[in-house]
């Protein structure tokens, strides 16, 4: 009989998994988003070829995050009950063929149902994270969480990755190595993760009875900064390729390659978050991120604007606007502070829910995933009634404002922000 290992061996073998599983499960992320983001730049020669208008475009790009987002609640429900290896390897597997079958799509029908199915790959998220965090102490899951939710970048990686596919050989050769990628991250993911039974819920315990906490009003907060910080980030970084393309003139490879200044930080940084919300709690991190999402929404909402004003010696002429080299900036801090605002969310939720952290980011990332379906749409109609392109900037700031308000008088006003402060119900009790 083998003698058991000594306490510390125990512990570097138990670590050693779990940075496999982080590793091995960013990936599989990182690859998901990229999947789920392709319609942001394959779009956009479907647009031209079916002659789609804005807000057509915009239904286009956000079916995937429709399905997404739904299958969310159910999938963290599942990860709690079976585990997130198996759940997560089966979602992978799922999406394979649809992905290939979207270079068989001809009709605007056709394009919005795969849409669908593709959306699958978003749900992994709510996979994911509850099964990465179970792996690391609470002082760690913060960081845990938002490694793994550094897989966001994969909207940046699909935007230097497709443009040069699309131009090379063809939009449709994109779903075919989407597909390939897609099956590669299956085998990585497979071999390099692992199951451990004591994270699952107990049997005993109902659908029902994880489904009681979203009765709490706290739930109902959580989703509505996440359905800013991700349903933002979401929403931006499938519209902002064609954003460059109408407003700077931009051929669809500059386009694509300046908007990645968005998507990269808005999905790499997020782990830089993570550390921050451990270390500094998350209510203070959301704080300051939503006043500076809020500045940046401001300069970005200004539209391109000519204006004359008399003087004495005549009329003159002005322009006001953002040059792209300044849009481009903005879009960056934006994206930094969407980043850390993600992983401060998480933090909240695993704080106030470590036993349930399936069902209740599940929830959470409805919320967010809705926010990056709903968010396309306005964005098109928005363009197709005022003619602006701005004026998704213009919605998104106000939604920021109503947030902030929200937070205020729901934490700031008995929570001192500047100084050290409880990040969350477990620490004020």
């Amino acid at each position: 009989m083998t003698a058991p290992l000594p306490a510390a061996q125990s512990a570097q073998r138990i670590d050693r998994k779990a940075w496999s599983v982080l590793v091995s499960s960013t990936v599989a992320f990182t690859v998901c988003f990229m999947v789920w983001m392709m319609f942001a730049v394959v779009g956009i020669p479907i647009k031209q070829m079916l002659h789609l208008n804005a807000t057509q475009f915009g239904l286009l790009t956000a079916m995937p995050v429709l399905s997404g987002s739904l299958v969310r609640v159910p999938l963290g429900i599942w990860t709690d009950r079976y585990g997130g290896r198996i759940v997560l390897a089966i979602l992978l597997a799922a999406t394979v063929p649809a992905i290939w079958a979207l270079s068989w799509a001809t009709e605007y029908w056709q394009f919005l149902a795969i849409g669908l199915l593709l959306g699958l790959a978003g749900g992994s998220f709510s996979v994911g994270t509850p099964y990465v965090a179970r792996w690391f102490p609470k002082n760690r899951q913060g960081m845990a969480m938002g490694v793994f939710g550094a897989g966001n970048s994969g909207a940046a990686v699909n935007k230097f990755v497709a443009p040069v596919i699309l131009v090379a050989f063809g939009w449709t050769a994109v779903p075919h190595v989407y597909a390939a990628i897609m099956l590669g991250a299956l085998i990585f993911f497979w071999f390099f993760s692992y199951s451990d039974p004591a994270h699952k819920v107990p049997g005993h315990v109902t659908f029902v009875q994880q489904l009681k906490v979203l009765k709490d009003p706290d739930v109902l907060k959580y989703c509505q900064y996440y359905s800013i910080v991700f349903g933002g980030y979401v929403a931006l970084s499938l519209w902002m390729v064609q954003y460059y393309v109408g407003e700077y003139g931009l051929d669809i490879r500059w386009a694509a390659l300046l908007a990645a200044f968005f998507s990269l930080p808005g999905g790499v940084l997020r782990a830089i978050g993570g550390v921050l919300s451990d270390k500094y709690g998350a209510h203070k991190v959301t704080w300051w991120v939503l006043w500076v999402s809020w500045i940046c929404l401001f300069l970005l909402s200004y539209p391109q604007t000519d204006f004359t004003i008399q003087t004495a010696s005549g009329p003159a002429t002005f322009h006001l606007g953002l040059n792209v080299y300044a849009f481009t900036a903005l879009m960056f801090v934006l994206g930094i502070a969407f980043a850390f605002g993600k992983a401060s969310v998480f933090k909240y939720i695993s704080d106030d829910y470590g036993s349930n952290i399936g069902a209740v980011s599940g929830v959470v990332g409805l919320a967010g995933g809705l926010g990056g379906f709903i968010l396309p749409i306005l964005f098109g109609a928005l363009m197709d009634w005022t003619g602006i392109r701005s004026s998704a900037f213009m919605l998104l700031y106000g939604v920021v404002w109503v947030s902030l308000i929200w937070l205020y008088f729901t934490e700031v006003r008995r929570t001192d922000v500047i100084h050290h402060a409880p990040s969350s119900r477990a620490e004020s009790a």
